[in-house]
């Protein structure tokens, strides 16, 4: 599973640049049953095109590129054993730049 991840990750990190070139960008969420959980940020987020990105850009590249990985699908469709952990990441982040403050 852990390489599966890292897989995806690195798929991630190719796609991310151009998500970022429009102030957006992409966070993986996680990874159940041939499934990536995606959450779309910055000017992503609430963007109309998002579902469409996710499911005729990511899904496609991601699905091409990882051994395993049958769909994409954006965070709200995340089970709770995949949000839980990456919520869990969320928090972790932020105490660290309260921290940091």
């Amino acid at each position: 599973m852990e390489e599966i991840e890292k897989q995806i990750e690195t798929v991630l990190g190719k796609i991310r640049p151009f998500l970022q070139r429009e102030g957006g960008n992409v966070e993986y969420v996680g990874f159940k049953d041939g499934v990536v959980y995606v959450n779309m940020v910055g000017a992503c987020e609430g963007c109309a095109y998002a579902d469409a990105d996710i499911s005729q850009g990511i899904e496609t590249i991601l699905v091409e590129e990882v051994p395993g990985v049958i769909r994409c699908e954006g965070a709200m469709s995340a089970p709770l054993d995949v949000l839980d952990p990456y919520l869990k990441r969320k928090e972790e982040q932020y105490k660290k730049l309260d921290e940091e403050k």
